[in-house]
């Protein structure tokens, strides 16, 4: 398919979708949108808090490629940083408007192609892209692009789902589709291919994340399975033993 054409498709899907709408009960736009969705976020990736330290960039200048409705940059905002957030949807970018606009934080919000970017080499401090790399037209070129607006010893973190990951695994023997499955591109990585699509950075860390939690979208028989048999079970497996499974493969790598 052409480039320019697949770009415009996925422009258009993620017009029309707002990632985790399902869970919200408030007006689209409301700040009680905005606060179901992050409540929601941060309970299902409770893990990310953890490895990254939103609050731990005071001063430094921070780019989200593929920022949504502006979930986790807001906080990078709250901690201080100075934040530039980029996506390809103009639904999201005036989304993320007006989630900054609710907390008084300033930030640049630009509808703009992670693939081709519009800044200067060596501008920001940290390029984030927790969850983008798997749904653009060429994932390569996008880290590429990173790379180049990357302060020499500025820091890339990103994530890509596993295709050896639990979820993976369940969504083929419960025939329970993945989330935004019918995207114009979706692709899963091994730990493998995902150091070898960050090979420009150096120091290069891999972590498999994101483990079974109770699951609030799956309802009847499937989410009985899935929260009372599947998490259950899952837990008492000593973490070690399935630390490869995990579904989210958060990157760390340094300019």
């Amino acid at each position: 398919m052409n480039n320019n054409k697949l770009k415009n498709e996925i422009a258009e899907y993620w017009n029309q979708r707002i990632h985790d709408l399902e869970i919200a009960k408030s007006p689209v736009g409301s700040r009680e949108f905005f606060e179901e969705l992050s409540e929601y976020r941060f309970d299902k990736l409770r893990y990310l808090p953890k490895i990254v330290d939103f609050a731990g960039f005071k001063g430094k200048k921070i780019l989200e490629i593929g920022c949504g409705a502006g979930i986790d940059l807001v906080e990078f905002g709250a901690g201080g940083a100075i934040v530039t957030g980029i996506d390809l949807s103009k639904t999201a970018i005036d989304l993320a408007k007006k989630y900054f606009s609710y907390l008084n934080i300033n930030a640049d919000l630009q509808v703009m192609d992670g693939e081709n970017m519009s800044f200067e080499d060596n501008t920001f401090d940290v390029v984030y892209a927790h969850g983008v790399l798997q749904y653009t037209a060429d994932a390569k070129k996008m880290i590429e692009e990173a790379f180049r607006v990357l302060k020499p010893g500025g820091i890339f973190i990103g994530m890509v789902y596993n295709r050896k990951g639990w979820l993976n695994f369940m969504a083929r023997v419960f025939k329970v589709s993945l989330e935004h499955q019918d995207a114009p591109v979706l692709d899963k990585y091994t730990i493998e291919e995902f150091r070898e699509l960050l090979s420009p950075f150096k120091n290069v860390k891999i972590v498999p994340e994101r483990f079974p939690v109770k699951s609030r979208l799956h309802h009847g028989l499937k989410g009985i399975l899935f929260n009372t048999f599947f998490v259950g079970i899952f837990k008492l497996i000593p973490r070690p033993l399935v630390k490869k499974w995990g579904w989210h493969l958060m990157g760390f790598g340094e300019k």
